[in-house]
């Protein structure tokens, strides 16, 4: 990713924090087996700092959308305070296969990393910790759900984990999905839809919005999602 490229997907810029439209199938960070990511792009981002901004917060490698960097040491402190003390507004956008059981909720089920020959992946556990997720159906077609969620904890894969164990994986999950997500052969179909960071105390959140990416854009379409003349355009409720 060249640096015009990545500059290109700024969707907030200030002396402290920037927020990245980051695209599907990037890490944030090297894993243990390493491997190309974002950080090793971040240097085009410093905009004459001393130093590259760094990662506030983590997204999954197949997830896009809405993503907090902090410019300075300062800044990744204040905002790693916010993000653990849930102050930070975050709203993601699905297509789920199947349809909710009911048009709207909270999904409130602990969950617990579990440790296998082949990895690792994240499961519902009563012994778990904490983890809850509102979400609402905005359309339905084709066997499809269009899904907004908004995660009131910040467990790893919390949204797939939950999502899944309701019935309704997200399309294109290849860990969570089941047999019919996997058969369709689709990225992940999560998205990062909005934020909101409450980082100066005496103004209104800082609010970034992530356009709808190219690979979700034909399955939501089917479930009711539409183009319009200045972006997309989401149906009245």
């Amino acid at each position: 990713m060249t640096p015009q490229e990545l500059e290109s997907r700024l969707l907030y810029r200030d002396g402290l924090m920037l927020i990245l439209d980051k695209p599907a199938g990037l890490a944030v960070h090297a894993g243990p087996s390493g491997g190309e990511n974002l950080r090793d792009f971040l240097g085009g981002l410093q905009f004459g700092n001393a130093q590259p901004p760094d990662l506030a917060h983590r997204l999954d490698r197949d997830t896009s959308g809405c993503l907090v960097l902090g410019r300075n040491r300062k800044a990744l402190s204040k905002l790693g305070r916010l993000f653990s003390a849930g102050q930070v507004r975050k709203v993601y956008w699905a297509v789920v296969v199947g349809r909710p059981p009911a048009d709207e909720g909270t999904i409130d089920l602990p969950l617990s990393k579990q440790n296998r020959k082949t990895g690792w992946n994240m499961r519902v556990d009563p012994k778990g910790q904490p983890s809850q997720t509102a979400y609402r159906r905005i359309g339905s077609g084709d066997g499809l759900s269009w899904l907004s969620l908004e995660p009131k904890t910040g467990r790893t894969h919390q949204l797939r984990v939950h999502l899944a164990a309701i019935g309704c994986p997200i399309l294109g999950d290849p860990v969570y999905g089941g047999d019919a997500t996997r058969a369709a052969r689709y990225t992940l179909h999560l998205h990062a839809r909005e934020i909101r960071v409450p980082l100066y105390p005496r103004r209104t959140p800082v609010k970034a919005v992530a356009e709808v990416p190219e690979h979700m854009k034909v399955q939501m379409r089917l479930c009711g999602w539409k183009d319009g003349p200045r972006g997309e355009v989401e149906p009245a409720a």
